[in-house]
């Protein structure tokens, strides 16, 4: 049989990340059994790599050492080079991870590791350049040093990598004690220790680098709900992360929606790829942020941020792709020449400028002063006002903090909020309806101008799991702020289901039609979120009707009945050797809260599936850690709130919801809330129960019909108000309920 390590293979595969490699001297393999056996028969080391599309370091590495021949020299005879897109494995990821976390201290991407040829770590680090520099290690150095290592010290390397294939398996595989499941939330109590490790003077968690943290913010939120007025502790660091986010340059204020993480403590210059699951996450915090403070600040970014992501990351048939890139050739470079430019002082804490061939970090987002002034007179026709260009170019570059130094690299500035409306109208002895005026035009014409620069590219995968996130920050939004978002819920549900969805399991992702991967007990819990929460922004019960087949399979293919314990995969998977169990919050939130949360509202519509019990052993099973790490657990925290204080159900008997009572249901802050629509007679409930295959009324429906003909709706929590047919009366009812 022919060596498949002969060539670089990666045309054969789909994923963007995996394909941007494809011309690479290195004879790069997919994860796959044929690599692996070639690593066995050549008794050759593995080179693992593993990032995604839109890692600005990840096309460091590749510019610097994979595009190199003297180091695809090395690679290709002494090792079998594998590259995995983490989007699509993210068990691979999540193992080898691990091992560098443990081993390192810390982690990244692109992640690279040298295995044994059964796939056991002996080396692992992140980035590493060509050549030594600053205290790290060149990677040509060091893959001849790991060769001359394996043929000399071979033992000695397998012994390591058996210890440390061990202590992985141990951190992925053990399970924690359980711990009692009580009425009492554990909430307030993370709430302390978040409200404590807040950043007072920037806002959010941490130094630099500094990531959104939703999770995080919205255990703030729901704790500031509960507690009484006087304490605004939880509260007052919820909007300081909310605000710092939403000034800083962590947004996009031309465009719309959120980069990844700042590289820096306030703020100010992010790493700038855009990742549908922030999006999905940042949006949905908004929205919570909108209906507990009011504040019209909060629903402008969830508008400009579902904008972005329906017109940039919108598939046509519904879905949403799964990034855009950090980088893109320069607006002065256009055509690419390769050359040497700046790099992104946003890979923690190296710093320093590495070449960055013919794409530049942040270039489709930063502005010179010049460069505000040519846009704002080139397109003056796209917003004709009534006031001269040097007035609407001081007004956006003081607004944005754009100025000669820059806050980026070469005199760059990523726009930041520097200054109010009233601050300039102030400044500059104009109304506030001037400056605004004036800023709207410069905006509205740096935004054309932004357009007619080279494009990041986008990784067009569309993921089950992310897809549902985004569909439940849209159902959300559409609750509160416009249907038409709920609709777009519906859109990306169906497309999902209609791609992903066999009738039975899930697969991960689609690209271009082509389907892989099986589904990850995150896609099955983020989509089962999702489809509930379109569920209930549209009243179409055939969302609810995929979320309950989801929540079914997620039992079956990633939970284990015995010992409440959740699983990141399918017992199928049997290419990693480690079953890992994803509690934690990372740049996603934890399967395992979102399940359980999930599963405790499927529950009421079908008590005898034993969803309630599955997320009830979730808990008692991993609830220590909401108590121990909140920090890290925050999504399992407030799953554990939700089991301690129990749904508020928002039972409508109706054809439809009524827009007054859609509107007073989704602008209020009901955590826990389950709303759902049931048709208002019982030969019509009937109808529906045999479309869900339900042999009887579940409790949130029984006995819960229209009065007099008329709408009714029934408000529960634990007790049940009276049946109601006014808004004022639904609104009574909810802040009855509403601990």
């Amino acid at each position: 049989m022919s060596d498949p390590t002969a060539r670089n293979r990666l045309d054969e595969t789909a994923s963007p990340y995996l394909r941007q490699h494809a011309d690479n001297p290195v004879n790069w393999q997919p994860w796959d059994e044929a690599a692996f056996e070639a690593a066995r028969e050549r008794d050759v080391p593995i080179f693992l790599s593993i990032g995604y599309s839109a890692c600005h370091w990840c096309h460091v590495m590749e510019e610097e050492s994979f595009s190199d021949p003297e180091v695809a020299e090395v690679l290709n005879e002494h090792f079998v080079p594998i590259k995995v897109d983490r989007e699509e494995r993210p068990d691979v990821d999540s193992l080898y991870m691990t091992v560098c976390q443990a081993v390192r201290g810390g982690g990244g991407w692109p992640l690279s590791a040298f295995l044994t040829p059964e796939k056991e770590p002996f080396y692992v680090g992140t980035y590493f350049p060509k050549e030594a520099k600053r205290n790290q290690p060149g990677f040509l150095p060091l893959t001849k040093r790991v060769a001359r290592e394996w043929e000399q010290n071979r033992e000695e390397l397998e012994e390591r990598a058996d210890q440390w294939m061990s202590t992985a398996r141990g951190e992925l595989e053990s399970l924690p004690d359980p711990v009692d499941v009580s009425d009492e939330s554990p909430l307030l109590d993370a709430a302390d220790e978040l409200a404590r490790a807040a950043d007072r003077d920037h806002g959010g968690f941490g130094r630099a680098p500094k990531f959104p943290q939703a999770g995080r913010v919205s255990a703030l939120l729901r704790a500031h709900h509960w507690k009484p007025a006087a304490d605004t502790r939880y509260g007052d660091a919820a909007q300081h992360a909310l605000d710092a986010m939403a000034d800083g340059g962590l947004f996009d204020h031309l465009g719309g929606g959120f980069h990844r993480y700042c590289t820096d403590a306030d703020w100010t210059v992010p790493h700038f790829e855009k990742m549908l699951y922030d999006q999905a996450a940042l949006a949905e915090l908004y929205v919570d942020g909108y209906r507990l403070f009011g504040d019209e600040r909060y629903a402008e970014v969830v508008d400009e941020t579902l904008e972005f992501v329906d017109r940039e990351l919108g598939h046509p048939d519904g879905g949403f792709y799964a990034t855009l890139d950090a980088r893109s050739a320069p607006p002065e470079n256009p055509e690419g020449v390769r050359g040497e430019a700046a790099g992104s002082s946003g890979r923690d804490e190296r710093t320093e400028e590495r070449p960055d061939g013919d794409h530049e970090e942040g270039a489709f987002y930063v502005w010179t002063p010049a460069e505000v002034e040519a846009a704002v007179s080139e397109y003056a026709d796209v917003a004709p006002v009534d006031e001269s260009d040097d007035f609407l170019t001081d007004v956006f570059c003081a607004r944005y903090g754009v100025d000669v130094a820059g806050n980026f690299e070469d005199g760059r500035t990523v726009l930041t909020v520097s200054a109010t409306l009233s601050e300039l109208a102030e400044d500059f002895e104009r109304s506030a309806d001037e400056v605004a005026g004036a800023l709207d035009a410069a905006e509205k014409r740096l935004r054309v101008a932004r357009e007619n620069r080279p494009r990041p590219a986008r990784d067009e995968k569309v993921l089950a799991g992310w897809n549902g996130l985004m569909a439940r920050a849209y159902a959300e939004a559409g609750l509160t702020l416009d249907t038409e978002y709920a609709e777009r819920a519906a859109d990306a549900i169906e497309y999902v289901r209609e791609t992903l969805w066999d009738g039975d399991r899930l697969s991960r992702r689609v690209i271009d039609e082509d389907v892989a991967g099986v589904g990850y007990a995150e896609d099955y819990a983020y989509l089962a979120a999702g489809a509930l929460a379109t569920y209930e922004a549209t009243g179409d019960h055939a969302h609810l009707q995929f979320a309950l087949d989801l929540a079914d399979a997620l039992l079956a293919e990633c939970y284990d009945e015995e010992t409440g314990a959740l699983y990141e995969t399918p017992e199928s998977v049997e290419d990693v050797g480690v079953r890992s169990q994803d509690v934690a919050d990372g740049p996603t939130p934890s399967p395992v809260g979102v399940a359980a949360e999930t599963l405790f509202a499927l529950d009421a519509f079908d008590p005898e599936s034993g969803y309630g019990d599955a997320a009830g052993a979730m808990l008692e099973r991993y609830g220590g850690r909401a108590e121990t790490t909140p920090t890290s657990h925050a999504t399992l925290a407030l799953a554990a709130d939700t089991h301690a204080h129990g749904l508020l159900e928002v039972t409508v008997a109706a054809d439809v919801l009524p827009d007054e009572w859609r509107e007073t249901i989704g602008e209020s802050y009901l955590p826990h809330r389950l709303l759902t629509v049931r048709p208002p007679t019982e030969s019509a409930l009937e109808a529906r129960l045999d479309d869900l295959e339900l042999a009887a009324a579940p409790p949130v429906w029984a006995q819960r019909g229209a009065v007099d003909g008329n709408p009714a709706a029934y408000v529960c929590r634990r007790a049940c108000s009276p049946p109601v047919t006014t808004t004022e009366e639904i609104a009574e009812w909810l802040a009855e309920f509403r601990a």
